[in-house]
């Protein structure tokens, strides 16, 4: 048998079992806006999170207990999660492109100014701010993590990044408070759905980025990581430290200049 440092990845069926749970969500919650029943909508979370749960498992197998991801093996997947989070770059433009289409230049539909007549904007200052500051603050524990990691400080580590996924937690439990006392909904003009779409799928990603980080604090406890290969958290604190930056300019556009 002849060895080289690539990894021919095996057959799989999570992208196939994946992709039809994102289909079933994506019709199902459409149905359900529109008055049907959601069980399609919950075939689809839970195909999700079986292929979510297992998928991992393989990547794990490989990477700790199989020896797949040698040094090559590991800039492809760096360059591969860089790649990954330019294309999150630009979904993420999409969303501001849209917000300041409509607010730098308001239409007389929507009465000449912005936020457009009859919209009462959310206060920046109260729970806004208070996010602004929990994802910060999880933005130093996960650096702090990475830090313990590198030194060989398990136990830091596992306490840096604990605090990170309760931040984390935190910080969708104040966005959800928030979403239910706003005072406008996402029909309410082209504020709310600029507000609700560009906030809400950022707040799809704190989720990804906390579940993330989770079973990386999961690994860190199974004893997974070393001073030297811990790629699987470095792609996790990228992602959060790129939720973290887009937040910074949602707050600062959305909730501090737009209001």
């Amino acid at each position: 048998m002849i060895r080289n440092p690539f990894h021919l990845v095996e057959f799989s069926p999570w992208p196939l079992t994946g992709s039809v749970g994102a289909l079933l969500l994506t019709a199902g919650s459409a149905g359900w806006f529109h008055g049907e029943a959601n069980t399609v909508a919950l075939l689809g979370v839970i195909l999700i999170i079986l292929t979510m749960l297992q998928w991992w498992r393989d990547i794990i197998r490989e990477a700790t207990f199989q020896g797949y991801h040698t040094m090559k093996v590991s800039t492809g997947l760096r360059w591969g999660m860089i790649l990954f989070i330019v294309s999150e770059i630009c979904f993420f433009f999409a969303f501001f492109w849209a917000y300041f289409h409509s607010s730098l230049a308001p239409t007389p539909e929507l009465g000449s100014c912005w936020p457009p007549i009859g919209i009462d904007p959310l206060n920046p200052f109260q729970v806004p701010l208070l996010n602004t500051a929990v994802l910060l603050a999880s933005g130093v524990t996960v650096t702090w993590t990475h830090h313990s990691l590198m030194e060989g400080h398990r136990i830091q580590s596992l306490q840096g990044l604990t605090l990170t996924v309760i931040l984390g937690i935190y910080f969708t439990f104040l966005q959800a408070g928030e979403y239910y006392e706003a005072p406008f909904t996402i029909s309410d003009s082209a504020y709310g759905s600029t507000f609700f779409v560009a906030t809400g799928f950022h707040g799809l990603h704190v989720l990804i980025g906390s579940t993330f980080l989770f079973i990386c604090l999961s690994r860190i406890w199974f004893y997974h990581f070393s001073t030297g290969h811990h790629f699987g958290f470095e792609a996790a604190a990228w992602y959060w430290h790129f939720v973290d930056v887009v937040w910074l300019f949602l707050y600062i556009s959305i909730y501090w200049w737009g209001c």
